[in-house]
């Protein structure tokens, strides 16, 4: 559950940042046309002095007492329309979610399957980031809706029905825009049909306050200016790229960048545990984060609160290890605990000890983290 509320605030967080305006230049018309929409009822009313005169046979007009002029109805308020868009657009991005979230469970993906569908969203990113730019040899390798799908939905946005903009919003899930996308790639990471809900739905939610506002200013406002909503838009995308990108090299156990700030002391001794395994004169480790059971088994233990405390741990090669995540009030996306080396993958418990059996481990580096690689750890193992 807190993996999950972890994944809808960083959704959010994406579509406020970078969503709201990527996905008003793909469908910020289909908006703006539902919030101009004009009802043919409040159209101006005939002239009074016009309205009550009549003709005579002699081609004269005479003069009758004018007729009360009628007043127009009141115009509907583009809050209206506005709202059922939005409504329309968050169902059917949350029901995609939760498909994605069934495939993903389906598939069960490993944890470099997931790094690498990371790194595809956020390289999927750097495009539409170079497409805001203007790049023009990016522009073709972009998806684009159909333009006959487009003018069909430009047409229905004039209609007067409030069922009509709420359709238009369910319709925008076969309109995404380059950032959709990469949520959407993230959600099927979730493979969790609630989890992948919450992401969509947090990114539709993420893009609702600036969704209206900025279609609004690209239906308006003069092209200069919305050549310079583009540039700052595109800026945006590509650091949540860069972003997305690293996460995916760290989730994939390829490199280590501790993005979470965590603490990253070192913990162990490799000497002090060859000495007690092999009783050279020192008693037998029985506490640390690295330590020696009666059995010879060395147990590195790792905290795992929000964060992964230690994040470096020094231990012996070539003894039979295990892992102990510690669970103390754990949450967030560090719960979600993988060893992409090992394909490992375990749901940290909140309080309490989860075991991991390592083997016999060469010399060398092992790595873990969470499953969107944004808390991350390594264990040196090295010779006594």
């Amino acid at each position: 559950m807190a993996s999950t509320l972890t994944l809808f605030v960083t959704s959010v967080g994406t579509g406020l940042l970078a969503g709201g305006a990527s996905c008003a230049a793909v469908q910020g018309g289909l908006l703006a046309g539902a919030v101009t929409r004009r009802s043919p009822a409040a159209a101006p009313a005939p002239v009074p002095a016009l309205a009550g005169t009549r003709r005579s046979s002699g081609g004269s007009v005479k003069d009758r007492s004018p007729a009360p002029a009628t007043e127009a109805p009141e115009e509907p308020k583009p809050l209206v329309p506005v709202g059922a868009f939005l409504a329309g657009k968050l169902a059917s991005h949350t029901l995609l979610g939760a498909l994605l979230g069934v495939f993903g469970d389906a598939l069960q993906p490993s944890p470099r399957a997931r790094a690498v569908m990371l790194i595809a969203a956020g390289l999927l990113m750097v495009l539409f980031a170079l497409d805001l730019f203007g790049v023009k040899a990016v522009a073709r390798l972009m998806p684009r809706p159909p333009a006959s799908f487009g003018r069909l939905l430009r047409r229905s946005a004039k209609t007067e029905s409030v069922v009509t903009p709420t359709l238009i919003g369910l319709a925008t899930v076969l309109v995404p825009c380059g950032v959709t996308l990469s949520v959407e790639l993230i959600a099927i990471t979730s493979g969790s049909p609630l989890t992948g809900a919450a992401v969509m739905a947090g990114f539709v939610l993420g893009t609702a306050p600036l969704f209206a506002v900025l279609g609004y200013l690209f239906r308006r406002t003069s092209r200069a200016l919305s050549g310079r909503l583009a540039i700052v838009t595109g800026v945006v995308v590509l650091a949540v790229a860069a972003w997305t990108v690293v996460s995916g090299v760290q989730a994939g156990g390829w490199a280590t960048f501790n993005l979470s700030g965590s603490p990253a002391a070192a913990a162990g001794d490799p000497q002090d545990a060859s000495q007690s395994a092999a009783g050279g004169g020192k008693k037998p480790m029985t506490s640390g984060p690295v330590r020696m059971d009666a059995s010879g088994t060395q147990i590195v233990t790792l905290t795992v609160t929000d964060f992964y405390v230690p994040t470096k741990f020094t231990a012996q090669a070539g003894v039979p290890t295990t892992l102990v995540l510690h669970g103390k009030d754990s949450g967030g996306c560090a719960r979600a605990f993988t060893i992409p080396e090992l394909g490992v993958q375990e749901i940290v418990k909140r309080d309490g000890d989860t075991k991991i059996d390592l083997g016999t481990r060469k010399p060398g580096t092992l790595r873990f983290s969470c499953a969107m690689g944004m808390q991350t750890g390594t264990i040196d193992f090295k010779k006594a």
